[in-house]
C-alpha cells in the first residue's frame, strides 16, 4: 500500500497546501480518501481525473470534500467519460457537495454508496473498517487494510477511546492534530492535539505517526516535537507530495 499526501491542511488552503486530501494505491486501485479544498490541482499533477478508481469521505465538512464536485464535472462533462465513480460517505455527508450542480448533470459521473459509521465494507483491494467518532458532524475513522499493511486516519475527531482501536498495530497512523498543545476549550470535545495525537499513537501501539489537519499557520515542528515526546520516535507532517509506503502488519 502507498500513500501519496494531496494536502493536510485544516479548515482552508493556503497558498502552498492544500487541505484533507490523500490518494492510497494497492495492486493497480486508486483511492482517493477526502478531496478536500483545493486537492484536485495536487492530483492533476500526477495523474488523469480518469485514473482515481473509488472515492472515500470521512465526514461532509469541505475542507475533507469540497473538490469532489470539480473532480465530478471533469470525469461526467469530458468528450469521452469514464465509468460511474464509486464514491463512500457517511449517510448524508455529500448532500450539500452534490447539490452545487442541479441532479442530472453529474448523475451518470459517479455511484454513491453511503454507510453508517461503524460499518466495514470492501473498497477495491482494501478492507475499510470504520468507527464513529466525536466531531461537529458525523465522522468516519477509517481503518485499510491490505494483506501487507494496515492504514488509519482520523478523519476529524476529539479524543475517544475508539481511537485506540482504529490504530491499534497500524503500520501508519494518520492523525489530525488541528493543534498543538490544547485546544480551545468549545472545540475540545471534537478536535485533537499534536500532544494527543502522539499518545493514542504509543498507547496503540502504531509503527509510525503522520500528523494531518494542521491549522493553517501552525509550526510544523513544534506539532512535531509535541507528539515525539508521547510517541517516542520521529513524526511526519502531512506535507503535498509526501509518499509513504505502507507495509509491515497483516491485518
Amino acid at each position: 500500500m502507498r500513500l501519496t499526501v494531496l494536502g493536510g491542511c485544516g479548515a482552508w488552503p493556503t497558498a502552498v497546501q492544500a487541505c484533507s486530501g490523500y490518494l492510497v494505491e494497492h495492486d493497480g486501485f486508486r483511492l482517493l480518501v477526502d478531496p478536500g479544498y483545493a486537492t484536485l490541482p495536487r492530483l492533476l499533477l500526477q495523474h488523469t481525473v480518469d485514473a482515481v478508481d473509488a472515492v472515500l469521505v470521512s465526514h461532509g465538512h469541505p475542507d475533507h470534500c469540497a473538490d469532489l464536485n470539480p473532480l465530478l464535472r471533469a470525469r461526467g462533462l469530458s468528450d469521452d467519460p469514464p465509468p460511474p465513480l464509486p464514491v463512500y460517505a457517511p449517510h448524508g455527508a455529500l448532500d450539500a457537495v452534490l447539490a452545487l450542480d442541479k441532479p442530472r448533470m453529474l448523475a451518470s459521473a459517479y455511484r454513491l454508496q453511503e454507510f453508517a459509521p461503524g460499518d466495514r465494507f470492501a473498497v477495491g483491494p482494501f478492507t475499510a473498517d470504520t468507527w464513529l467518532l466525536p466531531h461537529f458532524v458525523p465522522n468516519a475513522g477509517i481503518r485499510l487494510s491490505t494483506p501487507g499493511g494496515v492504514l488509519a486516519y482520523t478523519g476529524d475527531t476529539g479524543p475517544s477511546a475508539d481511537i485506540l482501536r482504529l490504530a491499534e498495530g497500524a503500520d501508519l497512523f494518520l492523525s489530525e492534530a488541528t493543534y498543538v498543545h490544547e485546544v480551545p476549550d468549545g472545540d475540545a470535545p471534537y478536535l485533537l492535539t499534536a500532544r494527543l495525537a502522539g499518545q493514542y499513537a504509543r498507547q496503540a501501539g502504531a509503527a509510525r505517526l503522520l500528523l494531518t489537519h494542521l491549522w493553517p499557520g501552525t509550526d510544523p515542528t513544534a506539532a512535531r516535537q509535541a507528539a515525539a515526546e508521547f510517541f517516542g520516535q520521529p513524526v511526519g507532517i502531512a506535507t503535498p507530495d509526501l509518499v509513504s509506503e505502507v507495509t509491515g502488519a497483516a491485518p
